[in-house]
């Protein structure tokens, strides 16, 4: 355990800016920002329900995961070509990049897209060249996990797998996203056992609305390695004991719990007790064009909120790194610069 120093008094705003992170939760169709929106949407000759960008943002007021997603998916009506999905991810990258962000692993669906009439195979190539530019140019590693929509069938599943399975060596994983209420994720466990056969890492989206129930489902029926949110984890103390004790890290997003009202305030959030109770929770932005925050804000406003110290800053920026894919030489480089930069603030 590296032993942070007490720092200067309004120093630690400026290193949790500073510190190297890495985001293992972010869908990149909520990256897409108004203006991009309508940037898009002026390219490729589509109408939008909204007059103008402010009246879009206006639109951004949520009580729960459907009404998000129903904003969510009238946004990606935008997006119709290779160029389009490059310019997107592109720009998150940029984004992430300029808030010390060294590593991304980004959630996509395609069945959105197909369902909108595009090919699998425009979704995955323009991501993936977004990916491939920005760690040439800007220096940042991304890869990309391929996403279930759990809302949809079993067999819509094993469709969109087979549809994206030609450009295999351009994922790294699969993950289960969409409404969670209502659907457990045992209903994707064959989908999920031929991805295990494929080789692909596996996550999923798990306590977030659902119960921890649904967290058990995802580690014992789908074996996944990571789950995303799983702050309902703590209403279960025999789950949170196993949780700490396997090391499986949880992919926290603070602003996005908010905005989606899972916690009334973000001084009720749960992230501190979380790595109190010894769980690899780490900190992400999910969808920061519609929740109001990339990772920097984040991380800034939930330490404000909870009064969290520079020595939990290094355990999720630790972890963030930890729980990634990414290969072991890779990791403890990255590593190394976490720690580095925490000695620069000493």
């Amino acid at each position: 355990m590296f032993k942070v120093k007490p720092l200067a008094a309004g120093r630690l705003p400026d290193l949790l800016r500073a510190m190297p992170k890495a985001e293992l939760h972010i869908h990149i169709e909520g990256s897409l920002e108004p203006e991009l929106i309508f940037a898009l949407a002026q390219r490729n000759h589509v109408d939008l329900p909204y007059a103008d960008v402010e009246a879009l943002r206006r639109a951004y007021v949520f009580n729960n995961l459907q009404s998000f997603l129903d904003v969510y998916h009238e946004g990606t009506k935008v997006l119709r070509t290779e160029q389009d999905f490059f310019d997107m991810a592109y720009a998150y990258l940029m984004r992430a990049h300029a808030d010390n962000v060294l590593h991304a692993e980004i959630f996509f669906d395609t069945q959105t897209h197909t369902g909108h009439g595009l090919d699998a195979a425009v979704v995955v190539n323009g991501l993936h060249r977004a990916c491939v530019t920005a760690q040439a140019e800007l220096g940042i590693t991304a890869s990309l996990i391929f996403c279930f929509l759990r809302h949809l069938s079993e067999r819509a599943a094993f469709e969109a797998l087979e549809q994206v399975l030609p450009q295999r060596d351009k994922m790294i994983g699969v993950g289960l996203a969409s409404s969670e209420l209502g659907h457990p994720p045992e209903k994707f466990a064959r989908v999920f056992a031929r991805c295990r056969e494929l080789g692909f890492r596996l996550v999923a989206h798990a306590g977030e609305e659902g119960p921890p129930a649904y967290i058990w489902s995802a580690l014992d029926a789908l074996r996944v390695e990571r789950i995303d949110h799983g702050v309902q984890s703590m209403q279960d103390p025999l789950l949170m004991q196993r949780l700490a004790k396997d090391r499986i890290p949880l992919t926290v997003c603070p602003l996005s719990n908010l905005k989606l009202c899972v916690f009334p305030a973000l001084e009720q959030h749960n992230l501190a007790r979380m790595l109190e109770a010894g769980l690899v929770a780490t900190v992400n932005s999910d969808d920061p064009a519609y929740f109001g925050g990339y990772i920097n804000q984040n991380f800034t406003q939930t330490f404000a909120a909870l009064g969290m110290s520079a020595q939990q800053a290094w355990q999720l920026a630790h972890n963030s790194f930890a729980a990634s894919f990414l290969d072991e030489p890779l990791r403890r480089s990255y590593l190394q610069r976490v720690d580095a930069v925490f000695e620069s603030f000493e």
